[in-house]
């Protein structure tokens, strides 16, 4: 059955709209395992998470570049500085899902506002939207950067709602992390999980989302018109 269109959705950025899934292939040619990229990227989000609980903050880059030279530390590589670079590079090159350019198309279809707001800096969701050449398919490219919290704080789901004036029952946040989607719940929003996965559980200590997606065009197949 499918569920009235909000005035105005939030996309999450990192691994909602970007795909992370070639990082591994930066670990893997600076010497270092594979599977250190996952682990990387969930600690920067831990360590994200406990600044904000202490009202203080970093951005997503430092944190990014220290929990990185933690990581490579015991690996002994020739040239630790330059490993770190090359990874972090990727961060610049990432490209976005398949499904991003179509979802976003037919969601602008339903007339619904769209803008991104990132745990990490606008200037990077600006970059991967640019070399998707979807530079103007969002009204809005918003970040968490200089504030003393990170999504999933109630705080962070206010600025796109003062930027666009639209109320949070009038507000969907659309993202694949489901403590995105629990804090935006909290926060008073409508919310979107997005499972490319398919099948994935849902975490019981969240709150569930109003609607689950395979894709963006799913998403937008599952909203009416407003």
């Amino acid at each position: 059955m499918a569920q009235s269109a909000p005035r105005l959705i939030v996309l999450d950025v990192n691994e909602t709209l970007s795909d992370l899934s070639r990082m591994p292939d930066r670990f893997e040619e600076v010497g270092a395992p594979r599977h250190l990229a996952p682990l990387w990227f969930a600690s920067v989000l831990r360590d994200g998470f406990a600044l904000a609980t202490a009202e203080t903050h970093a951005t997503f880059a430092e944190l990014a570049e220290q929990n990185l030279r933690g990581l490579l530390a015991p690996l002994g590589l020739e040239d630790p500085a330059e490993a770190v670079d090359t990874v972090m590079a990727g961060f610049g090159e990432m490209d976005v899902h398949p499904d991003v350019g179509p979802g976003l198309e037919a969601l602008r279809a339903l007339r619904i506002q769209l803008v991104t707001l990132s745990n990490g800096s606008a200037a990077v969701a600006h970059g991967l939207l640019d070399r998707a050449g979807l530079a103007d398919a969002v009204d809005d490219v918003l970040s968490v950067e200089g504030q003393s919290w990170w999504k999933p704080a109630r705080e962070a789901y206010s600025q796109p709602l003062a930027v666009r004036d639209v109320a949070a029952e009038d507000a969907m946040l659309v993202a694949v992390h489901p403590w995105d989607v629990d804090g935006a719940a909290r926060a008073g929003l409508r919310t979107a999980w997005i499972d490319r996965a398919g099948g994935t559980p849902w975490p019981d200590a969240f709150t569930p989302p109003e609607i689950t997606a395979s894709s963006l065009m799913d998403l937008a197949e599952q909203l009416e018109s407003p």
